[in-house]
């Protein structure tokens, strides 16, 4: 079982470089792309305002996904295909780009890749901020939590992650729509990601060790007033990490919703976007280390 663990490691390790070396995939072959689809025309066929109706939908797509992962046959593959490291910084740096060139209208227009607020009243800092939270919320889902389940699933199990965190994207978030129907892919990308958002926090003080007693105050004193259970860890360790403050009041259409101040410091700006791009491609390059070494440690 050992021997197991190391070869994931091994194979997972290689996802992620491959993932930083290339990028995703185009669109018109993406595989989360077509999962995608795959899943609206599923929910057209069982959607009821209930959650029993959700419940087989995110049966539906867990099954997809492991299945997708089954023809993929290596975590490298999987993990490659699926995670988003690269396309994550970048899209970070492009918001960036457009703040230091003073013109908010464009950064605003480029915010909606990256989170789902209302960017319409949104100032220099506000725009940082949402930018600082997307990509701590982001290194979880898009790097630590596939290679987590990578290694603990082969490439069923990432397969399967990223299944159910697309499900999250598309149906679990708060509206009249799908309050019961998306429900259990909520609940499950919640449970999904709980060890994998406290690994990217453990990773995070690791990577900036004279920030680590920061990084755990947030944690263990903030990250709970957070409404996500494990957005809040990672945007609290980001926090302590950059000595920023994170969260306030937050627009996503007519919605306000008041998030809890994450972190001890000044409110971000531009130039703690590219502090906060380092960040993510530390911790990012920290895990691909730490994999590899176990894999070759294993295969000893």
């Amino acid at each position: 079982m050992n021997a197991t663990f190391a070869r994931r490691a091994r194979l997972v390790a290689l996802g992620l470089l491959l993932d930083r070396v290339l990028g995703e995939p185009p669109d018109h072959v993406h595989p989360v792309a077509a999962f995608g689809s795959l899943m609206e025309r599923v929910e057209r066929a069982l959607y009821a305002d209930d959650r029993s109706s959700g419940c087989a939908y995110t049966a539906t797509g867990v099954a997809v996904g492991a299945g997708a992962g089954l023809l993929a046959r290596t975590p490298a593959i999987a993990v490659a295909t699926t995670s988003a490291g690269r396309e994550l910084r970048m899209a970070a740096a492009r918001v960036r780009d457009e703040l230091r060139a003073g013109d908010l209208p464009r950064a605003r227009a480029l915010l909606p890749a990256l989170v789902g607020r209302d960017p319409a009243t949104l100032d220099t800092s506000g725009i940082a901020a949402a930018v600082v939270e997307s990509l701590a919320e982001n290194s979880v889902d898009a790097v630590v939590a596939p290679a987590f389940w990578g290694v603990a699933g082969g490439a069923p199990g990432t397969g399967a992650y990223r299944a159910v965190n697309t499900m999250d994207a598309m149906v679990g978030h708060r509206s009249p729509r799908y309050t019961r129907f998306g429900w259990s892919a909520a609940r499950l990308d919640d449970l999904a990601n709980f060890v994998p958002a406290r690994l990217t926090a453990l990773l995070v003080a690791l990577v900036r060790p004279r920030r680590a007693r920061h990084v755990a105050r947030a944690v263990l004193t903030q990250a709970g007033a957070h409404p996500s259970p494990n957005a809040g860890v990672a945007e609290a360790a980001f926090a302590g990490a950059l000595g920023v403050e994170l969260g306030g009041t937050l627009r996503y259409g007519e919605r306000l919703e008041d998030r809890p101040r994450l972190g001890a410091g000044p409110r971000p700006e531009a130039r703690d976007i590219d502090r906060a791009i380092a960040l993510t491609s530390h911790v990012d390059l920290a895990l691909v280390a730490l994999l590899g070494a176990w894999g070759v440690g294993g295969r000893r």
